[in-house]
């Protein structure tokens, strides 16, 4: 995911508190012209548990990878500011953390000397829009050549030229390719053709002030919502850096979150961080899912996209599971927790008829626990 927004609506803020690592984050437009990577890991009780379990040596648990990506300002496709290089670090991601400043305050500039977040919104998105049309336009002018080079034994077929025109139209009004409803061979046109930027998802994130956030209310926030319903959807998580960056620093974090909750509406949830929320919504947001492996030496959290077979899945461990794949012994999460009566064993599992063997066509669930079984690994 990359973390992406104008200057100074607290993009770095966020990404240091996501990665606990110290990227500069002044008060500057530019001050962040590399990206800065780091992975953060996902935050998962049912790991928690099997670690809690088991005790192991060794536990890894799964990451997101999240890149800091430096501001955007408009005239960013044409280049203004540092526009080309970042556009093209945001098209290098698979998906997208949208900052957008709701919170007043006259010591951190704002790039437009006003708070406005659907001006803002409405930038990025047409920054990324007319990068896209760069992209489509070369994507053409690419087949176009490559059938003038072929002396007539091709020609651009009426899939592709009704898919880019339709495309044209939508980026050109600033409407993002992932509103389009699209048939199977046109999206596998635009993946095969194209790398655009607004085919990825996006999760908005609305940073306010402090106060704002444990009262969760904000003047914006139904007026962000709105224009994300209208223009391409996606899911919005409120989220205040100055409360989190306290909570990170308070010794004790209980007694600041009862202090801070003091400002809540009656019948509100309790105050807590956003940072676990926004780190999984991500991570859901690239169809990505887990699944375990869990012993006396290990317990992990693999990933894999959702969709993948049990080899594909084995394949994530190690090559030689999907060469060599015979069967997966699989137990859900919730089957195990429920049955296992707190043993580190499969036995109870079994006898309540949890306990699966599934072959090379299993579709993996996210939370399975599996165990691989392979044959002999042929060498050359």
């Amino acid at each position: 995911m990359g973390v992406v927004g104008l200057p100074n609506v607290g993009k770095s803020s966020l990404f240091n508190l996501l990665t606990e690592q110290s990227v500069a984050a002044e008060n500057f437009p530019f001050c962040t012209i590399e990206p800065n990577e780091a992975r953060c890991a996902v935050p998962d009780a049912r790991y928690e548990y099997l670690c809690d379990l088991w005790k192991p040596p060794s536990t890894q648990p799964a990451y997101l990878m999240v890149t800091d990506i430096a501001g955007l300002i408009k005239g960013a496709s044409e280049g203004a500011g540092l526009g080309n290089a970042f556009l093209s670090h945001i098209q290098a991601v698979d998906g997208i953390f949208h900052c957008v400043r709701v919170f007043e305050n006259a010591d951190v500039i704002h790039v437009d000397d006003s708070i406005d977040p659907i001006r803002d919104l409405e930038t990025i998105q047409s920054e990324l829009c007319k990068k896209d049309l760069d992209i489509l336009k070369k994507a053409v002018a690419a087949e176009e050549l490559a059938v003038k080079k072929s002396g007539g034994k091709f020609k651009l077929s009426p899939t592709f030229l009704g898919m880019t025109e339709k495309l044209d139209k939508m980026l050109k009004e600033n409407i993002p390719a992932r509103s389009g409803d699209w048939s199977t061979s046109e999206v596998e046109l635009i993946n095969e053709k194209m790398s655009l930027i607004t085919t990825k998802p996006v999760v908005y994130l609305a940073n306010m002030t402090k106060a704002d956030y444990a009262r969760k209310k904000n003047k914006w926030l139904a007026k962000i919502h709105a224009w994300i319903q209208s223009h391409g959807g996606g899911v919005l998580i409120p989220m205040s850096v100055e409360f989190e960056q306290e909570l990170w620093q308070a010794d004790d974090k209980e007694a600041y979150l009862k202090e801070a909750g003091k400002a809540a509406v009656e019948g509100s949830p309790v105050l807590a961080s956003a940072l676990p929320k926004i780190i999984t919504q991500g991570y859901k947001s690239l169809n990505l899912v887990n699944f375990f492996t869990a012993g006396e030496k290990e317990v992990r959290a693999w990933t894999v996209y959702g969709g993948a077979t049990a080899p594909e899945a084995g394949g994530v461990i190690h090559t030689d599971f999907t060469k060599a794949f015979i069967k997966a012994e699989v137990a859900a999460f919730d089957d195990f927790k429920e049955h296992s009566g707190g043993l580190k064993s499969m036995a109870n599992v079994k006898a309540a008829g949890k306990y699966r063997i599934e072959g090379k066509n299993y579709v993996v669930k996210d939370g399975d626990i599996i165990y691989f079984q392979i044959g002999t690994i042929q060498k050359k």
